[in-house]
């Protein structure tokens, strides 16, 4: 059923008020906070690549405690285990079964901290959760819920001890972006207000978890014009033969795009997707899925310099209202 456009602008009003009920304690990033909410939205999840101290627990306890959802938080370390994270099945002699015993997981939202220090083994428990919203133990799924949110954090500056996240791992994140250090102004706000260390708990429900799910359901609605999803095709196709790709953005990297361009539209309160929505996300959907070559990587190509070029390269289709 198409989205009207009553039910657009009701769905902007409340995805800003999202915002700035976060942004009380993440100040002055806006920004990576539409991306974070967009990502949640559109039953993904988001990779945020940043130094230590810029906020990153905070962001997600307050996303958290604004859509009145469960929060955890789990430090990823060499000698994690993948049940430290899914859960374990244990056997209760009073009862005489085995009764399963959920990990960190089930929450609305989980913040992995540096995922990349954990072992491969570690990592690959999250591949189901975050792909399916389900964790299988013994045989048995088990459904976290909805909404559900993984936000993973790695540290661009230190990599003694880490795992590099395997391609497979990177494809499951809908966004990597970074919240950066605070301007001068916002520095100085957060200076002033030192004393306060909880900020983040602070921040009061505006939202139920019913009406977030109910949220994401009506952003799935959102048209898009075959000559968009063209569009989109054609910038992915070019990431692939670029000279300086190793390998380009798969199949799946170009669905992720496809619904978080349909969130970012009706965020706009706009009832279909534009060429400018696809501009706007297409590095931060699809940058951290491309695998660059060595020499060019060594030479200081990225994948976000190869997603602008390919934004560059390919002409966008004419406008078109839905």
């Amino acid at each position: 059923m198409p989205v009207t456009q009553e039910q657009a602008d009701w769905f902007s009003g409340a995805f800003e008020r999202l915002v700035d009920n976060i942004d009380q304690a993440i100040l002055g990033k806006k920004h990576s906070i539409r991306l974070v909410l967009t990502a949640m939205l559109s039953n993904g999840h988001v990779l945020l690549e940043d130094v230590p101290g810029t906020g990153k627990t905070v962001l997600a306890k307050a996303l958290a405690n604004t859509v009145d959802g469960t929060h955890s938080r789990v430090q990823f370390t060499p000698d994690l285990l993948p049940s430290d994270v899914t859960g374990v099945t244990i056997y209760d002699q009073s009862k005489g079964k085995f009764e399963f015993h959920p990990g960190p997981i089930f929450a609305s939202v989980v913040l992995a901290d540096e995922i990349n220090r954990a072992s491969p083994k570690t990592q690959s428990a999250l591949l189901e959760v975050m792909e399916e919203a389900i964790v299988t133990i013994d045989g048995v799924g088990h459904p976290v819920g909805e909404p559900f949110l993984v936000i993973a954090t790695q540290n661009p500056v230190e990599q003694a001890g880490t795992y590099t996240l395997p391609e497979a791992q990177l494809d499951r994140f809908l966004i990597k972006t970074s919240l950066g250090y605070p301007d001068h102004d916002t520095t100085v706000s957060l200076l002033m207000d030192s004393s306060n260390r909880a900020r983040a708990s602070s921040i009061k429900p505006i939202i139920a978890s019913e009406s977030v799910v109910m949220m994401s359901q009506l952003a799935s609605e959102v048209h898009v014009d075959a000559a968009v999803m063209g569009y989109v095709s054609q910038l992915v196709s070019a990431t692939r033969v670029d000279k300086d790709a190793a390998l380009g953005v798969s199949i799946r990297g170009a669905l992720a795009l496809a619904r978080a361009l349909k969130t970012w539209a009706i965020s706009q309160g706009r009832t279909f997707v534009t060429p400018d929505d696809v501009r706007e996300l297409a590095v931060p959907v699809l940058a951290h899925r491309i695998i660059v070559d060595p020499e060019s990587e060594f030479a200081g190509v990225s994948g976000a310099d190869i997603v602008s070029r390919a934004i560059v390269e390919v002409e966008p289709p004419a406008y078109r209202a839905a």
